[in-house]
């Protein structure tokens, strides 16, 4: 007999510094996994599919981009302070990079930009996630590995103590 009311990860989808890939790559793994998938996934946070609303406790929340304003870090905290566990996704997420090429600037560089980063209140050294908060899986990639992003939620799945119809 099947469970009426399954339970379902809880997950959100948090967007930072970065091009979004990782999202396009997320949306596009729906079209194959999504039938699979809907009766285990509650999208408690993901802007991409819906207005996000307040932050509310995750099993897993997965946060691709770097992290570039204390306003982000901020977010960035309490994100981590929500979930049960924290996924980097995406090379800017993972290693900074691409996004933290401005890192890289010689002086002459990084003073002409100054005036942008006060501007929009950009901390001096673009991060990668892990540099702020602990993190307890990685997706690498730019867009993410979409082979190690399945490999991630089946185990998830598992660890949750979901089950997950076979596709």
């Amino acid at each position: 007999m099947t469970d009426p009311n399954p339970k379902k990860l809880r997950i959100g989808w948090f967007s930072f510094t970065c091009c979004e890939d990782s999202t396009i790559m997320l949306t596009e793994l729906l079209n194959e996994h999504f039938f699979a998938w809907r009766m285990h996934l509650d999208f408690v946070n993901a802007k991409v599919f819906r207005k996000s609303g307040p932050l509310e406790q995750l099993d897993v929340a997965f946060v691709e981009g770097a992290i570039s304003s204390e306003k982000q870090t901020e977010k960035l905290k309490k994100i981590r302070e929500s979930a049960t566990k924290l996924v980097a996704i995406g090379s800017c997420a993972v290693s900074g990079f691409p996004s933290a090429q401005r890192n890289l600037f010689d002086e002459t560089t990084k003073a002409e930009i100054q005036p942008i980063l006060k501007r929009f209140a950009y901390l001096p050294k673009v991060l990668r996630v892990n540099e702020i908060v602990p993190v307890d899986a990685f997706v690498s990639g730019c867009p993410m590995n979409t082979d190690q992003f399945l490999v991630l939620m089946d185990k998830l799945f598992e660890e949750f103590g979901i089950r997950k119809n076979k596709e």
